[in-house]
């Protein structure tokens, strides 16, 4: 596979996971063009390298003027709206930006003979598991209009490839955190809801302290468990993926996560070992739409690649978050 010749299409690159994603893909020597809207995306993100197009991924006459003269290879998909709490408030604001217009979006794709896909989608879409860890096969049962528009896409993407004759990989996101080694870049979000980017906004003296949504779940110490995965080894992920489409592997769904769950409590207190502080923290009442664990079953992402995580440690994603917290103006 000559990488110079390889042009991967990228939404939403100028993103978190985004960013990380473009990084790897020009370090590696592929051509990347992103779209970003800039919503949400900062472009200070990218590297230069990233020829970077600001318009909104249904403005289709854009979208078919740049796929038709471009030969790209792939289309990754991270666009798209992410928070909970949010989504609960403004369901058709989440419908309509994470299904209606992505689906456009993809239309269009491969109405251009774009037809290899990576779908970013997320661990929310299994709700509240009946197992401890969850696998791929594991009933789907979304909590909120999040993860319900997640899900509605990913159904499209699966039940449309043989009509458009496309390959898809579907990546579902476990709780994703930490920031790039040579801190190019990391989480930037005004009102963040991540657990890892509130702590490290209190610990950098940026938030006076933060409530923990719930103690009473069904687990060890009352507050809900979730599995962190390093955004450098999800970034990786995308790139192992992308060389299975491209040399004609099977269209997969697989989890992203590192299949161990730490509470709030937990995070919590490996933060304050790090830094040897005590962080202020407030027990408020349950969010609607949380659900108390999810953890992921990696076995068949694990065994199809022979995978291993490089970052899989608690304290190497927190260390990460609280240097790029501080390097951080804002």
């Amino acid at each position: 596979m000559d990488k110079s010749r390889i042009h991967i299409l990228v939404t939403g690159g100028a993103g978190y996971i985004g960013s990380h994603v473009c990084h790897l893909l020009v370090d590696q020597g592929y051509n990347v063009t992103c779209i970003d809207s800039l919503i949400n995306g900062n472009k200070e993100l990218l590297p230069k390298k990233v020829d970077l197009r600001v318009f909104d991924i249904a403005d289709t006459n854009n979208v078919i003027k740049l796929i038709q003269s471009n030969k790209f290879d792939l289309v990754m998909h991270f666009a798209g709206l992410i928070k909970v709490d949010e989504s609960i408030k403004q369901p058709k604001k989440y419908r309509d930006y994470n299904y209606i217009k992505a689906k456009l979006f993809l239309e269009t794709c491969f109405n251009n003979n774009l037809n290899n896909v990576i779908f970013s989608s997320t661990a929310a879409v299994y709700g509240n598991p009946k197992n401890d860890k969850v696998s791929e096969d594991d009933t789907l049962n979304p909590l909120n209009p999040y993860a319900s528009s997640k899900l509605e896409l990913e159904n499209f993407i699966r039940e449309t490839s043989k009509k458009y004759d496309s390959k898809y990989v579907i990546l579902r996101y476990f709780n994703v955190a930490g920031a790039d080694e040579k801190m190019r870049t990391g989480l930037i979000s005004k009102g963040s809801t991540h657990l890892i980017k509130i702590i490290s906004e209190v610990v950098t003296g940026k938030r006076k302290d933060f409530t923990i949504n719930g103690n009473d779940y069904d687990t060890p110490d009352g507050t809900p468990v979730r599995d962190f995965i390093h955004v450098s080894d999800l970034a990786n992920i995308h790139l192992i993926v992308m060389k299975h489409l491209l040399s004609g592997g099977s269209s997969e769904i697989f989890n992203c996560g590192y299949g161990k769950g730490y509470s709030v409590l937990e995070v919590i207190k490996e933060l304050n070992k790090i830094e040897n502080t005590i962080i202020n923290y407030a027990i408020g009442s349950r969010r609607p739409g949380d659900s108390k664990s999810v953890v992921s079953n990696t076995d068949k992402f694990t065994k199809f690649f022979k995978w291993e995580a490089k970052y899989n440690n608690l304290k190497n994603i927190l260390k990460s978050s609280i240097l790029w917290e501080k390097k951080l103006k804002m």
